[in-house]
């Protein structure tokens, strides 16, 4: 019997969770689902560039872990790609972020939002529109720390 898939840190949500080829409507087009976890593992690894071990850390899997779903979720996107299907993102077991901090350039003010506000578009402190995503832990979001995450669950988008 296989063994159960640990629970995968996702550090935000995709803006949209659904892509496909202009002019076609989605009714008529094949789906092809990328996970939760595979579509973190995507920005992770290619948007983000970070080494298979860092991005893992984020994750919480294991490095051979992720090379399975960044193999899996590339797959996925070449196909949807190369022929033309529809391709949605949804599902997995994840835990995200309760919380998202940021931290102004301008005037290095941080602060907390709740997940799913949206990117707040000034600083509160100076109104300064510097602003990034920012672990007490390290330098940048998502780094590890001691980041406070909702209970893990199957997620259906």
């Amino acid at each position: 019997m296989a063994r159960p898939k640990c629970c995968r840190r996702v550090g935000e949500q995709p803006a949209c969770l659904v892509f496909k080829p202009a002019g076609v409507p989605v009714s008529v087009l094949k789906e092809v689902v990328l996970s939760m976890d595979e579509f973190e593992a995507i920005r992770l690894a290619d948007l983000e560039r970070l080494y298979h071990e860092q991005a893992a850390e984020r994750m919480n899997v294991s490095r051979q872990t992720f090379g399975r779903i960044i193999e899996a979720a590339r797959r996925k996107v070449a196909h949807v790609l190369a022929d033309g299907l529809a391709l949605r993102i949804e599902g997995g077991k994840v835990e995200m972020p309760e919380k998202r901090t940021f931290k102004c350039d301008h005037c290095r003010h941080t602060w907390s939002e709740p997940y799913g506000t949206g990117r707040p578009a000034h600083c509160p402190s100076c109104k300064g529109n510097s602003i990034h995503r920012f672990e007490a832990g390290g330098d940048s979001a998502g780094s590890g720390g001691n980041r406070q995450t909702k209970q893990c669950r199957n997620r259906r988008s």
